[in-house]
């Protein structure tokens, strides 16, 4: 969104869209103002007119890329959840352990590319994830977590690569 009379991309609209219901969810906007910034966003045609649905609006790092080419990516304990989460392993390990963490935001997505090796995502009690949009070539995926989303807990959305790797997502134990 640089130049203010650019014409507003579809990814553009998408993020503003998601940062104003994300403000709604967080308390920030009352009903009628969440519907007033709304309407601003998905009626905006530049980026000048969708700057100013978003512009007070915390912007918050929601992107972490973490790659590794042999080693292992490793989150545990008390850790800030991002909105997106990037991962790249090439040969080494995935673990990522969110039942710990305060999780802020109501849906998180993570891109998962995983050469070799395996990952294993550990949900929070009652979060929910889908996978559909995790493609494996040799490897496996396996999601014991429920998949619909359900109030008041997060939902993962896990998408990505897995040429001869292996997912396992599952919800925290007792």
């Amino acid at each position: 969104m640089n130049d203010a009379r650019a014409h507003v991309r579809d990814g553009d609209r998408d993020r503003a869209v998601d940062r104003i219901q994300e403000a709604y969810a967080d308390g920030r906007l009352s009903p009628a103002e969440l519907e007033r910034r709304l309407e601003l966003a998905l009626t905006a045609t530049s980026s000048g007119e969708l700057t100013p649905a978003v512009a007070d609006l915390p912007d918050e790092d929601d992107v972490v890329e973490l790659r590794s080419t042999g080693g292992h990516i490793t989150r545990t304990g008390d850790w800030r959840v991002p909105r997106l989460l990037r991962i790249d392993s090439e040969y080494g390990k995935v673990r990522l352990d969110l039942s710990r963490c305060a999780v802020r935001h109501p849906r998180i997505d993570i891109e998962l590319v995983l050469t070799y090796g395996s990952a294993i995502i550990i949900l929070p009690a009652g979060a929910s994830a889908n996978v559909d949009g995790a493609r494996s070539q040799w490897g496996g995926i396996t999601c014991t977590a429920p998949g619909d989303p359900r109030p008041g807990k997060p939902h993962i959305r896990v998408t990505g690569d897995l040429a001869y790797g292996r997912l396992k997502i599952r919800n925290a134990r007792r």
